[in-house]
């Protein structure tokens, strides 16, 4: 049974083999990359775009159905709800989704959740 050092020895040289052999592999994955991007007119720009260009107008394929218990979005944004509650240091929430820290630690000394309520003005 090889000792430590001998092991460390080989892990070194496995390791030095290892960089060599990945340099080489990179530097002709990149040539090949390259000549394909010049061959199809790619530029970096278009590596960025989700669409496919070329590709009869179609688009990236879509994604799968949501997983079980979870709502699909309907793709547009919804604006941020407006804060209905204020923390004595400048914390705010909109009463929609758990309650924050914050306010459970001061409802939990006693404090009422509308001692914080945002008046309208």
């Amino acid at each position: 049974m090889s000792n430590l050092i001998d092991l460390q020895s080989q892990i070194e040289k496995l390791q030095k083999q290892a960089d060599e052999i990945k340099s080489r592999e990179f530097d002709k994955t990149v040539q090949e990359i390259l000549a394909k991007m010049q061959a199809f007119g790619i530029t970096v720009k278009d590596l960025g775009t989700s669409k496919r260009k070329g590709a009869k107008g179609k688009t990236k394929a879509p994604a799968k159905t949501p997983a079980a218990g979870k709502r699909a979005s309907s793709g547009v944004k919804k604006p941020p709800v407006a804060a209905k509650f204020r923390g004595p240091n400048g914390e705010t929430w909109s009463g929609r989704g758990l309650m924050p820290r914050w306010l459970s630690a001061l409802v939990s000394q006693g404090q009422s959740k509308e001692n914080f309520a945002i008046t309208a003005q």
